[in-house]
């Protein structure tokens, strides 16, 4: 770890962390905390991806759609009007919407082997995004002045990396020149963080071996894609925590999501990350 103990953590002068977890933990939360207080860079990697890698492919979905329709068909092929996505860091729906769900057409879904080349589309940003890193890391300094630095990864990180590989790119680099923190929930989350899923879907990245086993066992063309994406995700939920947890103990440190829920202000994260790595030291 780039900080050895909680004094080293308080007293460095250039604090970079990567927060990682289920969306809905609050890894935005505390990044926006930070970033609040007005000397911290947040780098979110569900904005980078939704920007610079998948922006085309989200935008050329969009037109693709548009020339369904007569009227926008013409006016786009005399470039007479522009149609893009608009993400921005706390609303990533074009990104969901791209990747959409597979199952009935009638109902919304899309063709499995369709779904699944989106996906792999979603995993190489991912991997871009997150070894992009240490570009933002000096980018912030270099251009903005600021020293700390926060990494806001998305839920699927420990889709597209190997916790127990000790040479894992993405992992090595993210710990070579941050902080790994894992904000853990517990079995009390998972309601909650279903409901919040079911009512305002966020983009999901799936290893293709976890979703071709859930597509097999209880998807198929004509499966409603909501239940099938609730389902899934509620699967997910399970099968990523020990995922989380061996990369926080290869590469990082803990925090409790209960805990993340009191943070206020830029002061409670450093005391809260400070704490994390005193119990992964065996200090106090």
């Amino acid at each position: 770890m780039i900080y050895d103990s909680p004094q080293a953590w308080r007293q460095a002068p250039d604090k970079r962390i990567t927060f990682f977890g289920m969306s809905g933990l609050g890894k935005t939360h505390l990044s926006q905390i930070l970033r609040g207080n007005g000397d911290w860079f947040h780098y979110s990697i569900d904005y980078r991806i939704g920007t610079a890698y998948m922006g085309e492919h989200i935008n050329d979905n969009l037109k693709r759609h548009a020339m369904r329709e007569p009227f926008l068909a013409k006016l786009l092929r005399t470039d007479s009007i522009y149609i893009g996505s608009n993400i921005t860091f706390g609303n990533l729906s074009p990104l969901a919407t791209f990747l959409g769900q597979p199952g009935d057409p009638a109902r919304g879904g899309l063709p499995f082997d369709e779904y699944a080349r989106r996906q792999e589309l979603h995993h190489r940003a991912e991997v871009n995004a997150l070894l992009d890193t240490p570009f933002f890391i000096e980018r912030a300094r270099d251009i903005y002045g600021y020293d700390n630095f926060v990494c806001d990864t998305g839920g699927s990180i420990c889709e597209v990396i190997d916790p127990e590989d000790p040479e894992d790119p993405v992992m090595a680099t993210l710990a070579a020149n941050s902080l790994p923190v894992w904000i853990e929930g517990t079995p009390d989350h998972v309601e909650t963080l279903v409901a919040r899923f079911a009512g305002d879907p966020k983009p999901m990245c799936y290893r293709p071996e976890f979703l071709n086993e859930k597509w097999a066992s209880h998807g198929g063309e004509d499966v409603d894609p909501n239940e099938f994406a609730i389902a899934t995700y509620r699967d997910a939920i399970m099968a990523r925590h020990p995922r989380y947890a061996a990369m926080a103990r290869n590469w990082g440190v803990t925090v409790a999501a209960a805990d993340v829920a009191t943070t206020r202000d830029a002061s409670d994260v450093t005391a809260l990350v400070a704490e994390a790595i005193g119990k992964r030291r065996g200090r106090t």
